[in-house]
């Protein structure tokens, strides 16, 4: 237990722990619905976000969060009005996304070591003052899951038959895709953008292959995901590897052991 003697890995478990609690709750929801691709595109739009920060002299953290948050209502907006497939628009604002931070982060003279932090994480350059915010974007998250458990159940599994019901299901595709963007930014510290979406989705289809109810599957998916960051930070802290790339690779790690070993299940 050296590595829990250093401040900064005792924050980085924090910071890993909050996002492995945070993404697996959002995920299973997203890869119920199909919509794994949504978490890939507003990283993009995350790191857009990132550059705004940087040029205005901002947190780039809160310039993630407010761009992050507005490219979920336009992902979700454009989608709902079938001006186009879902698919062209989660196109259009991946390469959107990526394009508006390269020009931002070029114009701020931004394109330096420090954005790799932010494309594939820094959790042991983790502050105190870092855990706060996560921890109350986290809160959000499990909070807003918990008070419409019941609709967003409702809407995964049946949403024609959940708009009968009287169920506001276009809000609550809203209010999901806002919960991955605020997601993307609470691991952006932990794994970076463009790896939290593997967060997401990979312990949520972990647990579907050993879950035998939707609640079995929420709760074994957070395990899974914790188990995977628990596992990558202390191979990173004794292999001196990235911690980012070690927690993705022990999630899939975990999702390649249980494929061999567990059927799947429907």
């Amino acid at each position: 237990m050296e590595l829990v003697q250093y401040g900064f890995m005792q924050r980085a478990l924090v910071a890993g722990l909050l996002l492995a609690v945070t993404a697996p709750v959002v995920g299973v929801f997203l890869v119920l619905r199909r919509m794994s691709p949504i978490a890939d595109t507003l990283a993009h739009v995350a790191l857009a976000g990132v550059g705004a920060g940087v040029l205005l002299g901002v947190s780039p953290a809160l310039g993630a969060l407010v761009l992050t948050v507005v490219g979920a209502l336009g992902v979700e907006r454009l989608r709902a009005s079938g001006q186009v497939f879902g698919e062209a628009a989660l196109a259009l604002f991946l390469s959107g996304g990526l394009a508006v931070a390269l020009v931002l982060l070029s114009l701020a003279r931004g394109l330096n070591a420090d954005l790799l932090g932010y494309l594939f994480g820094a959790v042991t350059a983790v502050r105190p003052q870092d855990l706060v915010w996560m921890a109350a974007l986290a809160v959000g998250v499990g909070g807003s899951v918990a008070v419409f458990y019941k609709d967003l159940f409702a809407v995964t599994f049946d949403e024609e038959a959940a708009r009968v019901q009287g169920v506001p299901a276009d809000a609550l595709n809203l209010l999901l895709t806002v919960l991955v963007a605020v997601t993307v930014v609470v691991g952006m510290r932990v794994v970076g953008v463009l790896l939290t979406s593997a967060l997401l989705v990979i312990p949520a289809l972990t647990a579907m292959r050993a879950a035998r109810s939707f609640r079995g599957t929420l709760v074994l998916a957070v395990a899974v995901a914790a188990t995977a960051v628990l596992a990558g930070l202390v191979a990173s802290f004794y292999l001196d590897v990235a911690p980012s790339g070690a927690v993705v690779l022990a999630s899939i790690a975990l999702f390649a052991g249980a494929s061999w070993a567990l059927p799947q299940r429907r």
